[in-house]
């Protein structure tokens, strides 16, 4: 399996999608002003106990007041305090963390108001992003991730990930992370650190030690409060240091600003594999260039086709997702009902597996599969699920089908879900039922071009339009964009946009920012 990671970015938002044997498996998009604040450290103040949830609201800068439960300080919550108030104590130097104090561990029966008081400084980090009504979930358990390990200030413990399953390789790389961490701090091996040399571990230690003393310088000279003192790396970069694996052939960044920051990244974790990245400088979308536009419309949706007529119905409630399999105008399988059943359930099953991980889908979801009589095809159903969400690094629980044919599932929900809208609406009447007549259309476009070229001075741009229009303006040796060019200069291009909707259009400069070329007059 080759994997080939696509990222598109303008001054709005960025889009980032995987693909794995050229099939879309994840797909992120957030506008460039929205804020992922997963790992983000923040200094904040407590501004509310709730003895009753054995929890309290903390103010970290959010809309929302972010939620602290008793359990999420940690056992080295009272040495993590302590260092904290001599590192605010208005001294010049930071304290070192090697020479600091190891106080008794916290205890899991203890109580939020014999822990924190109204008001109180708290050095918390974002675990979960706020999801409908509620605010950001925060842990004082602070950790710094990287591509091999990952550090945890005052935990002074060594982990391998359970995925090395060589003891040997455990045992070794125990013994390494013990000779080469400073003292009071713990350490997490990650599965891919696998075979890594001595040196590119402790490579990786410096860079990750270095970010702390950073943070906590930053926690020495904040003034006022809440501030954040450690921002995670861009969002491109963060999932770049989850997914990265050397099945990738290729990662492509339409934007070369985000292109330099992916290419350092990869030339620091794996300096051999730094030629994948590259920069696209193609005409058309990227997205639309490798045929991800396609996929994504096919894959969102609450409809989603996937196996000879077979399809399922995604719906997300505030509570659960559900989802319903049906066979759709599928062919009788000739081995009779059951046979069919249990085929239209396999594929979903293989489809669930992907939309889970393509939507970010979290919670409890409730599937609805095809009634199935033998036994054995309900224990091959189940095996089926499992063994595709073995590739999924969200944690999840699968049970077996009920009684009443339902699966239930649960799968790590720390954002909220990606829903794309794959319904078009009609950017000519908005709504409104009528439009202007659709062979006009050239018209309306060349009084842009105009505005454009002799009004705005505005010399060099590129039109985007559906591809259906961009087929009509192109057609023959005398079509209507060599007439534009003609008369308005070769600095006007035409592309095609497989986002738009047929009558749409979108005007950009030589920068690739929108040119905001809409009129109320067009709605009428």
């Amino acid at each position: 399996m080759t994997s080939e990671l696509f990222i598109s970015a303008n001054s709005n938002k960025i889009s980032i999608a995987l693909t794995e044997d050229k099939r879309l498996m994840e797909f992120q998009e957030e506008a460039q002003s929205a804020s992922y604040s997963v790992g983000n450290i923040y200094l904040a103040k407590v501004r509310k106990l709730m003895p009753g949830l054995n929890a309290s609201f903390v103010n970290a800068g959010h809309e929302r007041d972010s939620f602290l439960h008793y359990l999420d300080l940690g056992p080295q919550f009272l040495s993590f305090n302590k260092y904290l108030k001599q590192v605010r104590n208005g001294k010049k130097e930071l304290p070192p963390i090697t020479k600091a104090h190891i106080e008794p561990e916290l205890g899991k029966e203890g109580s939020i108001q014999n822990t924190l008081q109204q008001g109180q400084e708290v050095l918390v980090q974002v675990v979960k992003e706020p999801i409908s009504t509620k605010g950001p979930r925060m842990s004082c358990e602070i950790s710094f991730p990287g591509r091999y390990l990952v550090l945890m200030p005052f935990q002074d413990k060594v982990s391998v990930s359970s995925k090395i399953k060589s003891s040997a390789e455990r045992a070794r790389l125990k013994q390494v992370i013990q000779s080469i961490k400073p003292r009071n701090f713990g350490v997490i091996v990650r599965t891919v650190a696998e075979g890594k040399r001595v040196a590119e571990l402790d490579n990786e230690m410096k860079v990750l030690v270095g970010r702390w003393e950073e943070t906590m310088n930053k926690v020495m000279a904040a003034k006022e409060l809440p501030t954040m003192v450690f921002e995670e790396t861009s969002r491109a970069v963060g999932m770049l240091r989850d997914l990265f694996n050397p099945s990738y052939e290729n990662i492509y960044v339409d934007n070369e600003t985000i292109y330099h920051e992916v290419k350092d990244y990869v030339t620091l974790i794996a300096p051999e594999r730094a030629d994948i990245v590259k920069l696209y400088k193609g005409t058309l979308p990227i997205f639309d260039n490798f045929d991800i536009t396609r996929q994504i419309k096919g894959s969102f949706g609450k409809t989603v086709a996937y196996k000879r007529g077979a399809y399922m119905i995604i719906e997300h409630t505030e509570a659960l997702w559900v989802v319903d399999v049906n066979s759709g105008n599928r062919t009788r399988n000739a081995d009779g009902q059951e046979a069919n059943a249990l085929d239209v359930n396999l594929g979903a099953a293989d489809e669930l597996a992907r939309q889970f991980r393509l939507r970010d889908m979290g919670g409890i979801i409730v599937v609805d599969f095809i009634d199935m009589n033998l036994a054995e095809d309900r224990q091959a159903l189940y095996e089926r699920m499992c063994e595709n969400m073995k590739n999924d690094r969200a944690r999840h629980n699968i049970l077996p089908l009920s009684k009443f044919g339902l699966m239930q599932i649960t799968r790590q929900r720390v954002r909220p879900a990606t829903e794309v809208n794959v319904d078009e609406t009609c950017p000519t009447c908005h709504g409104k039922g009528s439009i202007k007549s659709s062979f006009m259309f050239t018209d309306v476009l060349e009084s842009k071009i105009e505005m454009l070229v002799n009004k705005l001075n505005i010399n060099s741009f590129t039109l985007h339009v559906h591809p259906y229009v961009m087929a009509y303006i192109n057609q023959g040796i005398w079509s209507i964009k060599r007439q534009w060019q003609m008369k308005y200069g070769f600095g006007v291009k035409v592309i095609p946009s497989q986002k738009l909707a047929f009558l749409q259009y979108e005007f950009y400069d030589r920068k690739g920012e929108e040119i905001d070329m809409k009129e109320e007059i067009e709605i009428k």
